[in-house]
């Protein structure tokens, strides 16, 4: 399972982490990733799920921790593996689509 969190600003973010890192946090080689509840926590949603939303096409901003997470989105073709950080052996990576 995953979490999504739909940011809604001045543009709409959607956040997707691995269920089990809410409340982490990660550093590596002067790069910090913490695993926020405020930013990460949303709604638990499956693979399948989350696969149609980043396939909808109405979000175009993504910010996606962790490896299950990260796989849907590779699936979805939403990020490619060159793109994606490691930050303490976690797998993130953000997405802009124009």
């Amino acid at each position: 399972m995953m979490y999504t969190k739909l940011h809604r600003g001045s543009s709409c973010i959607l956040a997707i982490c691995d269920e089990g890192l809410i409340g982490k946090t990660f550093e590596e080689e002067g790069l910090f990733l913490e695993i926020s509840e405020d930013f990460y926590k949303g709604e638990k949603k499956t693979k399948e799920e989350v696969f149609e939303m980043l396939k909808d096409g109405n979000i175009k901003n993504f910010n996606i921790v962790g490896k299950e997470s990260i796989s849907v989105a590779l699936k979805a073709g939403i990020i490619e593996k060159e793109n994606i950080l490691r930050i303490g052996g976690v797998p993130h990576a953000q997405s802009l689509l124009l």
